[in-house]
């Protein structure tokens, strides 16, 4: 089949009903061209495979599309001048269909491969015709009525009702037989008009007729051969008194080879080739190879190629057959087919041969001088189809390519409203329940410090790649990255039930994914900490000028501060997320109240752990990290509380000494040298300052836990050791 069929489907198919259905079908069907080459052939099966696929896909049946199919075929072959073809077919309709076995020979040249269908008209009357229709393939039957029914509306003016009467399967091909109804006023003249030429009695010499169709062949009722042209007689010495299926065999029509069928195929054209080849001729490499026998009997035979290939030449036919009531015979009228002067040589004959009353010495004259701008013209013509053939493939690489980084900045149900023509204003949508995820890596801007400028890319981009991919895993949306910080949708744009579920697990994956990457300048793990809310958004397309997907909210305040207040390797959620989760499938752990957006207290939690379908706690590799890092606050913990005790104790001695040298001591820590004493000089109500604790320890790292930091602090205030007040020996005297 060629890629003319194929190509209409698919631009009916875009056209009609879109370019994302065309894309189902291809996936579908795994086809990797966009489009197909007008001029190529392709597989047999792959139109009604594209059909059936299409009825699935629109629940429509077969025969409707096959219908649409050839209606919208004979609009579409007007883009190639074929609409030229089928106006000269005929003047009314009558015409149109009595000739329409004859269409596909018009087209041979341009389509040499071609397996065309065979028409033939019978039960003529003024009010339509029946119509055989036979094809080697299978299923084409609505197809040809929409074509039948479209070329009468758009070229004759004339409303066409067909009804199928009966269709059978034969051996390989597939006879259907249609009733035709419309206004055949032609048929009606055409009657009148014989039946005034019967008036006329001109008879004709055998001789005469001989020399006017030189190929001719007479056929009695049993199809043997009575009479023969000279011309043929001299190619088939013994034609005469041979039934005409010993010599020929029937090319087409596809009927059966019999008097009742050619009589009924008056209005076709009968093509018959010659069963037993004219003559056999040698490859030019083998005739140059042939002259050398005479030379030398011993070089031909070391030359000679063990395989040799002989080309074979048949004779092809081609007329009209006519039943002539007064010979009680059949009339074939035929000429040969010859495409150039080497075709006609091959078959041994010679212009002499070929009738001079008709236009077939013209042709093969004519053929052979411009055979070689032809062949150069098609030559061209296959480069070009070739050329634009593969410009079409780069083209579908490069829209996909396209289409992708589209999709990666917009969501795709988005990104095809967009590409059909609405306003962003439009796109604008609330949606009533939505899960938000933030996230940002601990003491980020710390690691930057001791980090260039491309590490800090390369340490970004390492991370980021590792998110995106457990993207494609999780029905969930990436809304944005700022520096460091992460940012995820689930149930935006596409709504679903278990958004909040999506998240979680999209987290427990990104806390497995970071710690595979460390800082590079001391090999550490990075960390980050997530903050999820669940609630109602607001999103749609911001600006022009590279648009971004954004959601606006309370929703997204609420995560972002849940994001602020989560800790390393932590998912910080909400009671609103907490209660859309399935309380049996994860650990959590609750927290104090905190205030929210301008003093709101909220109940939030930490997911620890998910469990599997038996109650099993999932060990995920983060949980190891995790486990270490708690290990080493503890040993920070009580080495800073056994610092604090240390010092304390030291303190005593420090202010009995000063008070012996009648200074007042001043606040040293345990660890640094007291600074030179000063002589107090003030007053009965002067005295000596209490000495206070070790400064202030600094602030807490956001990866210490909340138990932590509140016995560190009990542990502090327990060991401050408040200093006598003293006073000094002048402050006595006085």
């Amino acid at each position: 089949m060629y890629g003319l069929l194929l190509q209409s489907a698919i631009e009916i198919i875009r056209a009609k009903y879109g370019q994302e259905i065309w894309e189902q079908i291809k996936n579908a069907l795994h086809i990797e061209t966009n489009s197909f080459s007008v001029f190529q052939q392709y597989g047999e099966t792959l139109f009604m495979r594209v059909t059936k696929n299409l009825s699935e896909i629109r629940n429509e049946p077969v025969c409707d599309l096959m219908n649409i199919f050839g209606t919208e075929f004979v609009s579409y072959i007007s883009n190639y001048g074929y609409d030229r073809v089928l106006r000269i077919l005929g003047h009314n309709m009558r015409d149109f269909l009595n000739g329409l076995d004859n269409l596909h020979e018009y087209m041979r040249y341009t389509y040499p491969r071609m397996r065309p269908p065979s028409f033939y008209v019978e039960k003529e009357s003024a009010h339509g015709l029946t119509l055989h229709y036979r094809s080697r393939r299978r299923g084409y039957v609505h197809y040809v009525i929409g074509q039948i029914t479209e070329v009468g509306r758009r070229f004759y003016d004339t409303n066409v009702e067909i009804e199928i009467i009966s269709e059978q399967d034969e051996i390989e091909i597939s006879h259907v037989v249609l009733e035709l109804k419309f206004e055949n006023t032609a048929y009606v003249q055409h009657a009148i008009a014989n039946k005034q030429s019967n008036d006329l009695n001109l008879a004709i010499d055998c001789y005469v007729f001989y020399e006017l169709f030189p190929f001719h062949i007479i056929l009695s009722d049993t199809l043997a051969i009575i009479s023969a042209g000279d011309s043929l007689t001299q190619l088939f010495p013994h034609i005469i008194g041979e039934l005409v299926r010993d010599i020929f065999t029937l090319v087409r029509p596809i009927v059966s080879l019999n008097l009742i069928e050619i009589v009924s195929h008056s209005n076709n054209v009968f093509e018959f080739a010659s069963i037993e080849p004219l003559h056999r001729f040698l490859h030019e490499n083998e005739a140059e190879t042939h002259e050398k026998k005479n030379e030398d009997t011993s070089e031909m035979l070391l030359s000679v190629s063990t395989h040799r290939e002989v080309h074979e030449e048949y004779l092809r036919l081609r007329g009209q057959m006519l039943y002539v009531e007064e010979w009680k015979s059949i009339i074939y009228l035929a000429t040969p087919v010859l495409e150039n002067l080497d075709a006609m040589f091959n078959t041994g004959l010679f212009i002499n041969d070929l009738s001079m009353h008709d236009s077939s010495r013209d042709l093969v004259l004519a053929g052979t001088q411009q055979s070689a701008e032809l062949k150069l013209a098609l030559d061209q013509e296959k480069q070009k189809s070739k050329a634009l053939e593969d410009s079409m493939k780069k083209l579908d690489v490069e829209m996909k390519r396209t289409d992708l980084l589209l999709y990666q900045m917009i969501p795709k149900k988005i990104a095809d409203r967009l590409r059909g023509g609405e306003k962003a204003a439009t796109l604008c949508e609330t949606f009533e329940s939505c899960t938000i995820l933030f996230s940002d890596v601990v003491g980020f801007t710390t690691i930057c410090s001791s980090l260039t400028p491309m590490e800090v890319v390369s340490v970004l981009n390492e991370m980021y790649t590792k998110f995106d991919k457990c993207l494609e895993i999780h029905n969930c949306f990436k809304v944005e990255t700022i520096g460091d910080a992460y940012m995820l949708v689930s149930g935006v744009p596409e709504r679903a039930r278990n958004h909040a579920a999506e998240i979680i697990d999209m987290a427990f994956d990104m806390l497995d994914s970071i710690v595979t990457v460390t800082n590079p300048t001391n090999n550490e793990k990075l960390k980050i900490r997530i903050g999820c809310h669940s609630g109602p958004v607001v999103a749609g397309i911001a600006g022009i000028k590279m648009p971004r997907y954004c959601l606006f909210g309370d929703t997204v305040t609420t995560a972002n501060k849940l994001e602020q207040t989560s800790k390393a390797l932590h998912i910080h959620v909400t009671e609103t997320t907490y209660q859309l989760l399935e309380r049996k499938t994860y650990d959590v752990q609750e927290r104090p109240k905190m205030a929210i957006n301008g003093g709101l207290t909220v109940t939030t939690f930490f997911i620890l752990n998910k469990k599997d379908r038996n109650g099993k706690v999932i060990q995920r590799p983060f949980q190891s990290i995790l486990k270490e890092m708690k290990r080493q606050e503890t040993e920070e913990a009580k080495l800073k509380q056994t610092n604090s005790l240390k010092g304390g104790l030291s303190r005593p001695s420090n202010s009995t000494k000063a008070q012996d040298n009648n200074v007042v001591p001043t606040t040293v820590p345990a660890s640094e040298p007291p600074p030179p004493p000063a002589i107090a000089i003030k007053s009965d109500d002067t005295t000596a300052k209490v000495t206070k604790n070790a400064t202030l320890e600094s602030k807490n790292l956001d990866c210490q836990s909340l138990q932590t930091n509140e016995t560190i602090s009990e542990l502090n205030n327990s060991a401050k050791i408040p200093s006598r007040p003293v006073r000094s020996k002048a402050c006595a005297v006085l």
